[in-house]
């Protein structure tokens, strides 16, 4: 059992890269597109650093870093643009936290 936040995936305005963690790399391949796309447009709307992490009980949460220099960083608008994304993506978000609770937790789903 996961005692520690998992990282799924993040993306880096500072250096310009995005991460999968290799955990997942049996995801398909749509959703894993769409993860990047996701990530990416936020880090390049917004800026700083965002990373989408599971905790211990398997929900996905969003964290976001950034430079306490970076002037460019927009606080407010990264609120915004997570509340929107979690509206936007709302079935993906949920199907990724129910795939880790079946798959890395053992969990059983409520149909069983």
């Amino acid at each position: 059992m996961y005692q520690d936040k998992i990282v799924l995936c993040g993306s880096n305005a500072y250096e310009k890269k995005y991460y999968l963690n290799e955990d997942f790399s049996n995801l398909p391949e749509r959703v894993k597109q769409e993860l990047q796309i996701m990530c990416v447009l936020y880090t390049e709307e917004v800026g700083g650093i965002l990373t989408l992490v599971y905790d211990e009980d398997g929900n996905l949460e969003f964290e976001v870093n950034y430079d306490e220099g970076d002037l460019l960083f927009d606080e407010i608008g990264s609120v915004l643009k997570i509340k929107e994304l979690r509206e936007q993506k709302k079935d993906l978000l949920e199907a990724l936290e129910m795939y880790f609770k079946v798959f890395f937790l053992g969990l059983e789903t409520d149909g069983e």
